[in-house]
């Protein structure tokens, strides 16, 4: 079992003495799962801290067996502003990451697809107008982060019979910063195109790519996502979703090798290892 960096009460601590009035700061929580601070306020992005998968698919031809111990008991979490779950999959969207988040902070803001609400609605208990919806392109400022969705590709862009995008990445504007988590997504037609002009800082992106005959349904590989962070011209890349599931991870390794071989800076965080904005390097 992989040890996280720093976890429970050592993390909690790493949290609240970080000073980001005119920066951020980004922990990884595992998974596609992290923690942004800015000016005081906090945000998760897909957090799924708890064993629901292990147990659910315990019996399972695709057991999912976690590798990495658990970061924080989201119980603990009673400082979260806004939360936010790019689709319905349960490690990007976990009742029992979620209820007890919204039990220990009841003001948090919950941000999703729209094309979403309803299930997300039925699967955390909480009434159907509570959440903020998005859609592509749509754009909404929750508690002092602007959000903007952008479209995700977990094999293809799905759409409801509304056209509503099922699976939705965010870009999260903070300030001056800007940063991307994608989702589940593979590179699709116009992706690009949608990220360039909006002038990422740091691409928070899933390395573990795609095996349809295991389960493992299409994200970006290693080599992928670097070529999708230099083309979108992202200051910093940080990979994420591996070293969760045994049946469905991958290294960094191809993902770093390939930032190197085309001049893309990139970081790989240690589970609950924090960046901070000030340690991007300005052309």
């Amino acid at each position: 079992m992989i040890v996280p960096a720093q976890k429970d009460d050592a993390f909690l601590a790493d949290v609240a003495a970080a000073d980001d009035r005119d920066g951020f700061s980004l922990w990884w929580l595992g998974q596609s799962g992290f923690l942004l601070k800015h000016a005081g306020r906090h945000m998760l992005l897909d957090p799924y801290l708890s064993d629901s998968l292990t147990r659910k698919y315990a019996d399972s031809p695709t057991p999912h067996e976690r590798m990495t111990e658990i970061v924080i008991d989201p119980a603990r979490l009673d400082f979260i502003d806004v939360v936010t779950s790019s689709h319905n999959h349960t490690d990007h969207l976990d009742a029992e990451t979620l209820g007890p988040i919204l039990t220990a902070s009841p003001d948090v803001q919950v941000v999703v697809a729209e094309a979403n609400r309803s299930f997300v609605a039925q699967r955390l208990g909480i009434a159907p107008d509570r959440p903020v919806g998005l859609d592509d392109g749509a754009q909404a400022e929750v508690a002092g982060f602007h959000l903007h969705g952008i479209p995700a590709a977990h094999e293809t862009v799905e759409r409801d019979k509304q056209s509503r995008c099922r699976f939705l990445g965010y870009v999260i504007r903070m300030g001056r910063w800007t940063v991307f988590h994608a989702g589940d997504t593979v590179l699709y037609d116009g992706l690009v195109e949608r990220l360039m002009p909006l002038e990422i800082d740091v691409a928070l992106l899933p390395i573990n790519g795609r095996s349809p005959d295991r389960g493992v349904l299409g994200n970006l590989s290693g080599t992928e996502a670097a070529e999708l962070a230099r083309l979108i011209g992202a200051k910093l890349a940080i990979p994420c979703h591996y070293d969760m599931f045994r049946f469905n991870t991958a290294t960094p390794d191809r993902f770093v090798e390939t930032c190197k071989q085309i001049g893309q800076p990139c970081r790989v965080l240690k589970c609950g290892q924090r960046f901070r904005s000030c340690e991007l390097v300005w052309p």
